[in-house]
């Protein structure tokens, strides 16, 4: 499976059509380490204008300057500026380094929705490294440096794509997330570093720090699952991306996301999906999905 990590590379897109203009359109995509102290971008004087730049900080250190603000852009940290606009951009002389991805978008709905989500949450955002609109962008690279992509309406659904899931991150998931009882919160945290082990309810409890009654009937209340049924979502869900995107034998997803038996792998995925792992994986009429949701 091609790394996304492992290039550093900038694409650009010019293709045709209105719907782009006035729905979304991508305009181009990367990932930068930059070293140089003279690398710098002022948007009032670049030439592409209507563009949206959304830019995330993987390592190192940048910063930008919205009006009179300045802002440290560190690891975890992201910008949305419009172009033109009274902002620059820049490697400060304090970093070494600066190593980023960023998206640039276009089109009449994407500049609404900019000026929405920019008015409501501003234009410095903290982000996890696995929220999915990062993860989002490192697909469409993927995509690029794999297969490319060829025409508009495909750049364009990922333009729009891209926005769907940063409202929704920064709507729902990033609110919803600082909301959590502080151990369900904890527990979640857990499960998710910790899927691909042998875990057990005990573990998860010990990490919450509550009575095992307590626990599950406040997890259940705040989730709607069982903490073993969202165990069971977390895997799956890495074994969906697994399948997808991986080589990987059956026995080695099964290993990878925490089952000792590809047998008792293949019954839970089955369970859930109506088929087994094999059959999704090569299956040209069924949908991939990214997320799963089950009850």
């Amino acid at each position: 499976m091609l790394n996304p990590y492992s290039r550093h590379k900038t694409y650009g897109f010019r293709f045709k059509g209105d719907y782009q203009e006035r729905i979304a359109g991508l305009h181009s995509i990367g990932r930068e380490s930059q070293t140089e102290h003279s690398y710098q971008w002022n948007g009032l004087e670049r030439r592409e204008e209507g563009r949206i730049v959304f830019q995330y900080t993987l390592n190192g250190q940048g910063a930008i300057r919205i009006g009179e603000e300045n802002h440290t852009l560190a690891r975890g940290k992201a910008f949305m500026v419009k172009i033109p606009s009274d902002h620059c951009y820049y490697l400060p002389k304090q970093s070494d380094q600066w190593e980023f991805v960023f998206i640039t978008i276009y089109g009449e709905e994407a500049l609404s929705h900019f000026n929405k989500l920019t008015k409501k949450f501003g234009q410095i955002l903290s982000l996890t490294n696995d929220a999915n609109p990062i993860k989002h962008i490192f697909r469409i690279l993927e995509k690029v440096e794999t297969i490319g992509i060829n025409h508009g309406y495909e750049a364009s659904a990922y333009a729009y794509t891209f926005l769907m899931e940063i409202i929704q991150y920064l709507e729902y998931e990033h609110q919803t997330e600082e909301n959590l009882p502080v151990a369900i919160a904890k527990a979640m945290t857990y499960i998710e570093k910790n899927y691909a082990k042998d875990l057990t309810l005990d573990d998860i409890i010990q990490v919450a720090g509550l009575s095992k009654y307590h626990f599950t009937r406040l997890f259940a209340k705040t989730l709607n699952e069982t903490p073993i049924q969202y165990v069971t979502k977390i895997r799956m869900q890495h074994a969906l991306d697994l399948l997808q995107r991986s080589d990987y034998t059956i026995e080695e997803i099964a290993r990878s996301v925490g089952y000792s038996s590809s047998n008792y792998f293949s019954k839970v995925f089955k369970n859930l999906l109506n088929q087994t792992p094999s059959h999704y994986r090569h299956s040209k009429s069924i949908m991939p999905v990214d997320r799963l949701f089950i009850d």
